[in-house]
Formats: C-alpha cells, sequence, structure tokens
C-alpha cells in the first residue's frame, strides 16, 4: 500500500505516493496527461514486493506546491530538472526512471541529458521525442494523430474540456479508464488553474529543442490500440537508443496501459530492472 509524502526542492513542494521498503532499489514513476501520480498503483504495488523503493511524482503543474504561471517555466529542461532535483532529495544518485506519455517524454529527456543517473529507462506509450516529432512532420497518419495537440495549446482549452461536467476531459479517457482515477483526475484538474498548468506542458513545446539519443538500457513499450502514437513513431524508436534496446508490442490495448493492462505492464517492467541490476 502506498503512503503519500512531500518531496521539497528548490521550485517547491512536490506530492508523491512512495511504497516499499526505504533502503530498496530506488525507481521513479512519472505520469502522463491527464494523470497523476494515482495511475500507478498498480505498478507501485508490483515494485514494492519486488523489495523496490518506488515513488510516483505528481509533477510539474499538477502538484499544487509546484505551479507556476508562466508557459515558459514548463519547457522541457525544468521538467528534467525537476526529476533530478527529487532524486537528489530522496538520495538517489542512480534510479530507474519509469514514465507515460508526457511522463514518457521526460523520462526520454532525463535519460539524454544524465544517463550517469539512471540504471534503466522505461517508455510506455511515447517513443524518443526526436523520433515522435519526425514522424509528425513526416507522417501523414501520425500528424492527424497528434492534430489534438493545437487544441490542447488554444486558449479556449480549458474552457472546452472543462464544459458539461467536464464531458470532454472524460472522453479522453476512452472508457479504458476506472472510474474512481477518472473521478480524482478530473477534480484536481478542475482546481482553479490546475488544467491551465498542465496544457502548459503542451505550449511550452515551444520553448524545447532536440533530445539527443539514449545509451541508458531502454525497455519501450507502444499498444496497438493507441489513438496517439501510430506504428511508425513506435516501430522507428530503436534508432535513438544507442544501449541495450527491448521493444513491446502490446495487442488490442489502448493508450492507458497502466490501467487497462496493469499486470502485463508491471510485469514488463519489473522484467527490464531484473534484466540489467
Amino acid at each position: 500500500m502506498a503512503d503519500y509524502i512531500d518531496i521539497v526542492t528548490d521550485a517547491g513542494r512536490f506530492d508523491a505516493l512512495a511504497a516499499g521498503p526505504e533502503d530498496g532499489r530506488a525507481v521513479m514513476l512519472l505520469h502522463g496527461f491527464p494523470e497523476a501520480a494515482i495511475q500507478w498503483t498498480s505498478q507501485l504495488d508490483t515494485l514494492a514486493g519486488a523489495q523496490c523503493r518506488a515513488i510516483a511524482v505528481d509533477q510539474r503543474g499538477y502538484s499544487p506546491g509546484v505551479r507556476p504561471e508562466q508557459v515558459s517555466e514548463y519547457r522541457l529542461e525544468l521538467l528534467v530538472a525537476d526529476v533530478i532535483a527529487i532524486a537528489d532529495q530522496l538520495g538517489w544518485h542512480r534510479f530507474d526512471l519509469v514514465g507515460h506519455d508526457w511522463g514518457a517524454v521526460v523520462a526520454w529527456a532525463v535519460a539524454a541529458a544524465h544517463p550517469d543517473r539512471l540504471r534503466t529507462l522505461t517508455a510506455l506509450s511515447v517513443p524518443h521525442p526526436t523520433g515522435f516529432a519526425r514522424a509528425v512532420a513526416e507522417d501523414e497518419d501520425q500528424a492527424q494523430r497528434s492534430a489534438y495537440m493545437q487544441v490542447f495549446r488554444s486558449s479556449s482549452a480549458e474552457k472546452t474540456l472543462l464544459a458539461d461536467d467536464a464531458a470532454k476531459l472524460r472522453a479522453i479517457y476512452q472508457g479504458k479508464v476506472s472510474a474512481p482515477h477518472v473521478d480524482d483526475y478530473v477534480a484536481r484538474l478542475s482546481e482553479p488553474g490546475a488544467l491551465t498548468a498542465a496544457l502548459n506542458w503542451y505550449r511550452a513545446m515551444k520553448y524545447s529543442g532536440a533530445v539527443d539519443p539514449v545509451e541508458v538500457p531502454t525497455l519501450y513499450v507502444w499498444s496497438t490500440e493507441d489513438v496517439a502514437v501510430g506504428s511508425t513513431a513506435a516501430l522507428d524508436c530503436e534508432q535513438y537508443v544507442t544501449g541495450p534496446y527491448r521493444f513491446e508490442m502490446i495487442e488490442d490495448v489502448s493508450h492507458w496501459m497502466s490501467d487497462e493492462a496493469p499486470e502485463v505492464v508491471s510485469k514488463l517492467v519489473l522484467e527490464h530492472l531484473i534484466a540489467h541490476p
């Protein structure tokens, strides 16, 4: 059972869920949009059972104690710095990093910028950001799948997503995420300023440059029914990893794999850790 903890850095106070022995193998988990640390409930239990110290963080903008107003304060450089600052506060010199969706983008960037700090990288759904950007630019199918990002960057996004009891926000989860999790996410993002902070991750993309190739041992997991990420971007990911690489495809599962196929995801994450002690 995970416990709520606070992690205080120079950027502010991050909320997090922690499970497993404090002297266990250090694993940090990063959620995506529009989610929170509770996305990882099943994985936290599995990792704790394997004697890992697993900590899932509510990231910048999602933690009320770290919610700057300026769009530029959500650029990838600062999201990466948050991960390193959190690890420093936890006393983790080296750790395993797991990310889904936007959390995967941050995890890729951390691995590229700080390979000495990571034992392994596990990225769910979103492939290496440079390869993903290339697919958006060159592959018509991926460009169509990513068109929603323009909507999220618009000034009317908050009003659109929260109208009619957050009907469009709820629709994003496609009925694949558990009702308690959806209700929790909607409640969090309905708080003043919370959804704007989360959408500012998309609006700040213009401030971020390319991410270098990754040398850290990497597991990338893609699901075939992901409406946001197509096969071109997924299958192209390997060329952006220079270290040990494993690609896993989960059939008939949506973008929301940690909710829809929690046992499969937990098994893959744990296998990857065991393979790289």
